[in-house]
């Protein structure tokens, strides 16, 4: 799978060229910098010439309903993986939980395009294999930002080929299983179009902002007592966004495809401002 043969390349490279960045430009927990500038700057221009006008089109085109049923439908598969690496860390409420909520909303949600279990206050809990490593005690290393995947760690980067390679896409027809990941890769950039300009507006260093962003964001998951992730912000339509004065909701920026994907897939689009993967990466 083409995911899968980049995330590897892509730590190797990082691995290589460790020793290549400049000591001026290095920043705590982050020796890869100069590095991870380029490729952060390479998914942005990715970002904003090919997946930006289509998430656009895909909104012009498509009724908010319709949105909601698509994202609701990722989200219900993304409980999946949630359980999955609930049930590594031990967490036996939440992996109930989660499986409830999947049974529920697959019942009686037409396969998920409607989510009953939270309107009947299931709490959906966002978990990645990525935070099942740190839960067992594994150190993240350093700051790494993957080609098209966007920002991680070289824990996180492992994390992410193992949720990308226990997607539930991978087991659907392959007839039907392109289809889908192009459709949950618009549908996940579509979400974050109001997040990219309150980004493009808070942030002097897009780089810096994105980076402290998604380390704050992935060690305050790490350590708190409880899964749930919170609420992610109403940013609107992206032609409803330029009256937003809440920079700050952008809890976990990134630049590619990570995430965490947003609606709980192991993989999330290119984007500078995408929750963190996942799985598609943006995942949870």
């Amino acid at each position: 799978m083409d995911k899968l043969r980049t995330l590897p390349a892509a730590l190797a490279a990082a691995a290589l060229m460790a020793g290549c960045a400049s000591a001026p430009n290095r920043t705590a927990g982050d020796p890869l910098e100069p590095m991870n500038r380029a490729i952060f700057r390479f998914n942005d221009a990715v970002d904003q010439s090919v997946a930006v006008p289509i998430a656009k089109g895909y909104q012009k085109i498509t009724p908010h309903p319709l949105r909601t049923a698509i994202s609701n439908f990722f989200s219900n598969l993304g409980d999946l993986s949630n359980v999955a690496n609930e049930l590594l860390q031990l967490k036996i409420t939440d992996a109930t939980a989660d499986l409830m909520r999947f049974t529920m909303n697959t019942t009686f949600g037409i396969g998920g395009l409607i989510d009953f279990a939270t309107l009947a206050k299931l709490p959906k809990h966002h978990q990645d294999f990525g935070l099942t490593l740190g839960r067992w005690g594994i150190p993240s290393g350093p700051y790494l930002v993957l080609p098209i995947f966007g920002p991680s760690t070289f824990r996180d980067g492992v994390g992410l080929a193992v949720d990308v390679r226990f997607n539930p896409l991978n087991y659907a027809e392959p007839a039907a299983r392109t289809p889908l990941y192009i459709l949950q890769f618009v549908s996940a950039r579509s979400d974050m179009l109001g997040a990219t300009n309150i980004l493009q507006q808070a942030a002097l260093d897009k780089y810096s902002f994105v980076r402290d962003a998604y380390l704050q964001q992935r060690k305050s998951r790490l350590n708190s007592g409880s899964s749930n992730a919170p609420a992610l912000p109403d940013y609107g339509d992206e032609e409803d966004t330029g009256s937003s004065t809440a920079p700050a909701a952008v809890a976990a920026p990134a630049s590619g495809v990570s995430s965490a994907p947003a609606a709980g897939s192991p993989t999330s689009p290119v984007s500078p401002a995408s929750p963190a993967p996942a799985s598609m990466p943006a995942a949870q």
